[in-house]
C-alpha cells in the first residue's frame, strides 16, 4: 500500500516521553535540510480523525473498552492514511507520525486496572492488516521510567489525559509492550533512551534517523 517515494517514520512509548517534541525538532532539522516534511499525530491527523480524537483521549477512563477503542483508533487511522499519511509519501515527503499501530498494539492490548482484560491481539493484528495494510520504515520507540513519564505527562494538566489517569501500573505494562514490539521487530524498531535533557535526546534521535534516510 506505501509509495515508494516517500519515507514514513513514527515514534512510539509511554505517556510523557518526550515523543511530541522530539517529533517536532526532528521535522525541524530536516526541513533544514531541504527535505519535506509532514510532521501529524495519532490519533488525528485528518479532520475526522481529529473528531474521533476528541471520543478517545476525554473523558472517563473506563468510557469504553479496551475492543471498542481499538475499533475507534483503526477508524480514526484510515482516515489519517487516506487523507494524509499516503498522499504526502506519494509526493516523496518524510511522514514522521506521532503513535501508530504499535500504539495500539500496546495501549488496546494491554490489561486495564481492575481486572477488565485488553484487545485480542490477533482482533488489532486483523485490523491492521485489512483497514490500514501501510507499516512504517523506522519506528523510534522513546524508552524511559514510566512513573517518571507519567508526572511529566500529568503535569501538562491537558483534558487530553484520559490514559494517564489509568495510573503508573498501565504505564508500566505499556513500556512491557512497547519493548516487546521492539525486540520482536529490530529490523524496523529503534530503542531511544528519552532520558536526559531534550538537547541530548535530540542528538541521539538524529543519529538514529540519519543513518536510516535514504
Amino acid at each position: 500500500m506505501k509509495p515508494e517515494a516517500g519515507f514514513f517514520l513514527t515514534v512510539e512509548g509511554v505517556d510523557g516521553a518526550g515523543k511530541s517534541t522530539q517529533a517536532r525538532r526532528l521535522a525541524a532539522r530536516l526541513r533544514e535540510t531541504g527535505r519535506a516534511v509532514t510532521l501529524t499525530r495519532e490519533p488525528g491527523g485528518a479532520p475526522g480523525a481529529e473528531e474521533i480524537r476528541a471520543l478517545l483521549l476525554t473523558g472517563d477512563p473506563a468510557r469504553w473498552s479496551p475492543v471498542t477503542e481499538a475499533l475507534l483508533f483503526f477508524a480514526a487511522r484510515r482516515d489519517h492514511v487516506e487523507r494524509t499519511i499516503l498522499p504526502a509519501l506519494a509526493r516523496g515527503e518524510v511522514v514522521i507520525c506521532d503513535r501508530f499501530t504499535d500504539s495500539t498494539r500496546a495501549y488496546q492490548a494491554a490489561a486495564r486496572p481492575g481486572g477488565m482484560a485488553g484487545a485480542p491481539p490477533a482482533l488489532i493484528d486483523l485490523l491492521h492488516r485489512e483497514a490500514i495494510g501501510l507499516d512504517p520504515d523506522l519506528t523510534l520507540v522513546f524508552d524511559m521510567d514510566p512513573e517518571a513519564a507519567l508526572n511529566r505527562g500529568l503535569a501538562r494538566k491537558t483534558d487530553e489525559a484520559r490514559f494517564e489517569r489509568l495510573g503508573p501500573g498501565f504505564q508500566t505494562r505499556l513500556r512491557e509492550s512497547f519493548r516487546a514490539i521492539a525486540a520482536t521487530e529490530p529490523g524496523r524498531c529503534l530503542m531511544v533512551d528519552a532520558g536526559g535533557d531534550e538537547a541530548e535526546v535530540e542528538a541521539r534521535v538524529w543519529a538514529a534517523v540519519s543513518a536510516r534516510l535514504p
